[in-house]
């Protein structure tokens, strides 16, 4: 598997790329947006590692620009701690957001642990396919092909949203807390905040396309709202 590392700092790059190729990871470093998106013409990297203040550009519009093509995972290294980064990284469709300064193994777990979501999704127990139905809307899961169909268009959703969507169904109709759902789905990304979920939730409604097919219970939580 591949990685992007794009990261002004050589120090941290280089420190980062080091640590991943010990995991027996491919990197490729880049200091600047342009040859990063230049290069990923050429190539498809299987995770995107992105500071957020680039020299030539901001890291957040870059992210924008890639998530037009391709649901390549991303995680945003930033000096930048203020929750509302950190919620318009995950807006972006981020699978995690690290604020300097940080351990490079702590980031390389990160990577590993996206990477396994990523890869591993499709091992979620359940069938081939479920279909269910809101308001005259269809949604259908296909395990095998780890895709979702909202009125036969595919949703394009992160690993993040892919598991916790998933998780809300396996269980449904179970109610699940911001707490809950931050543990069981989201793993080594479970520090952050309660408001990570929502922002999940919030990506989750928007790509569906009807934001009824997960319920917010007030004061408890959230739970999947589709019936087969």
């Amino acid at each position: 598997m591949e990685v992007f590392i794009v990261e002004d700092n050589e120090n941290v790059r280089e420190a980062l790329a080091g640590y991943l190729r010990l995991e027996g990871l491919q990197v490729r470093e880049f200091s600047e947006i342009a040859p990063a998106e230049s290069a990923l013409k050429r190539f498809a990297p299987d995770l995107i590692i992105l500071d957020v203040m680039l020299p030539d550009g901001d890291g957040f519009l870059f992210a924008q620009r890639i998530k037009k093509t391709r649901e390549t995972p991303l995680l945003f290294l930033t000096a930048r701690d203020q929750e509302s980064d950190r919620i318009t990284g995950l807006e972006l469709g981020a699978d995690d957001y690290v604020v300097k300064p940080f351990s490079p193994k702590e980031v390389v777990l990160r990577v590993l642990a996206i990477l396994r979501r990523t890869k591993g999704a499709e091992t979620a127990t359940v069938p081939d396919k479920l279909s269910f139905t809101l308001d005259e809307e269809e949604l259908s899961v296909h395990e095998e092909t780890h895709q979702i169909l909202a009125n036969g268009e595919a949703v394009p959703l992160t690993a993040a949203e892919w598991n916790i969507l998933i998780h809300l169904i396996k269980h449904r109709p179970q109610l699940f807390s911001r707490i809950q759902l931050l543990e069981s789905c989201l793993g080594s990304m479970a520090e952050g905040s309660e408001r990570t979920i929502d922002t999940h939730i919030k990506n989750i409604r928007r790509k569906l396309g009807n934001e009824n097919w997960v319920e917010t219970v007030r004061g408890f939580g959230y739970r999947f709202n589709g019936g087969e």
